[in-house]
C-alpha cells in the first residue's frame, strides 16, 4: 500500500536550527502482524513489520487502510472459506444504510447508529431541573427547549436521507417527530434506554428499514437460541455438545463468533457443516446479542431435534 516513511538521512541542522526528518511517500509492504478493526470505525490499521520500501526493511510500520484506498494482498496459503464467506457477505451490505435510532423519553434521548453488524451509542441528552414542581407552562416551556435542542443536534449530525426510527414507551417520541429532518418512522416500544433499541431490532419493530440487516438476523436467530436453552429445547452449546450435535447431523444452524473462528481451532467442525447441510452464521459482537454469545463461549447450534 502507498505510505509515508520519515527519511532519516534527511535529518540534521540546517541555518543552526534542527532540521526535521522529511517524510517521504512510497509503496510500503508489510509481514502482517495483527490488525485492529472496530465496525464503526473508518480506518483498519494493519500493522506489521517491512519487507519492501526504500528504505527501512525490517522495522515496524502502520497501515491506515480507509474506504477505496488501493491495496494488495497476498497469502502464503489460501484463505479460509470462512473468510471468503465473510467477505462476500460485506461486499454484499456495503450498499445498505445505516440506520439511526433515537429513544425518546419526557426527560431523556438516546441516539444509536446501526449498521449491518453493529449497534452504537452516539448521543445522549438529559434534561435536568426542568420545573417539575413549579408549575405546567414552565415544564412545558422547559420541555419545547429539550425537544428543540435534541431536534437541532440531530439534524447536524445525521447525515442526509439517513433513516431514522424514533421509539419509546411514551407519547414523547410523537412530538419529537416533526422537528426531525429526513426520513422518520414512529415505533412504539415497552421501555427506554438501550433496551428499546434492543427491542426494535429484535422484535423487528422498524419493519422494512433494517430487515435486511444482519444485526437484526443474528439477533433473532440468538433470540430463539436463549428461548430453546431456557425450555430445554434443541439447542446445543459447548463445544462437546456441538461435536456430538454434529455428528448425529442434528444442527440446522450454528452461531459463531467470527473472532472465535479465527482464534481458535473450529476449523474442522465448520469444514463439516456442508456434510449435514447445516448453514453457518458468523456473528458480530458490536451488539448485544453478540455479547451474550461471548458470554455462552462464542458458540450455539440452533438443532433440528433434540440431541
Amino acid at each position: 500500500m502507498l505510505g509515508e516513511r520519515r527519511d532519516q538521512t534527511t535529518a540534521g541542522q540546517e541555518g543552526g536550527r534542527a532540521k526535521a526528518a522529511e517524510r517521504k511517500k512510497m509503496w510500503i509492504r508489510l509481514a502482517i502482524e495483527s490488525n485492529e478493526f472496530q465496525t464503526f470505525a473508518d480506518t483498519l490499521r494493519v500493522h506489521g513489520i517491512i519487507e519492501d520500501a526504500q528504505f527501512d526493511q525490517g522495522s515496524h510500520h502502520t497501515h491506515i487502510v480507509q474506504v477505496r484506498d488501493e491495496i494488495e494482498i497476498s497469502s502464503n496459503h489460501e484463505f479460509p472459506l470462512v473468510d471468503q464467506e465473510l467477505i462476500k457477505q460485506a461486499c454484499a451490505n456495503s450498499g445498505k444504510a445505516k440506520v439511526v435510532i433515537l429513544v425518546v423519553e419526557t426527560d431523556e434521548a438516546i441516539m444509536f447508529e446501526v449498521t449491518s453488524r453493529g449497534l452504537r451509542e452516539v448521543s445522549t441528552w438529559t434534561m435536568r431541573g426542568g420545573g417539575k414542581y413549579t408549575g405546567s407552562k414552565i415544564s412545558e416551556g422547559v420541555s419545547k427547549s429539550f425537544f428543540e435542542k435534541i431536534a437541532r443536534e440531530s439534524n447536524d449530525s445525521i447525515a442526509k436521507d439517513t433513516p431514522i426510527v424514533i421509539c419509546g414507551p411514551g407519547h414523547a417520541r410523537e412530538l419529537l417527530a416533526p422537528l426531525i429532518d429526513g426520513p422518520t418512522k414512529l415505533v412504539a416500544t415497552s421501555m427506554g434506554g438501550r433496551g428499546a433499541a434492543n427491542e426494535v431490532i429484535s422484535d423487528g419493530l422498524a419493519g422494512d428499514i433494517l430487515s435486511e440487516h444482519a444485526v437484526v438476523i443474528e439477533t433473532a436467530m440468538l433470540d430463539e437460541a436463549w428461548k430453546r436453552i431456557s425450555t430445554n429445547g434443541a439447542v446445543a452449546y459447548g463445544r462437546e455438545m456441538i461435536e456430538k450435535s454434529l455428528n448425529e447431523g442434528a444442527i440446522e444452524t450454528l452461531l459463531v463468533s467470527a473472532d472465535l473462528l479465527r482464534e481458535s481451532d473450529w476449523e474442522e467442525i465448520v469444514s463439516n457443516l456442508s456434510d449435514i447441510g447445516a448453514k453457518l452464521v458468523q456473528c458480530s459482537t458490536d451488539h448485544d446479542a453478540g455479547q451474550q454469545l461471548l458470554g455462552m463461549g462464542g458458540a450455539v447450534a440452533l438443532l433440528r431435534f433434540k440431541v
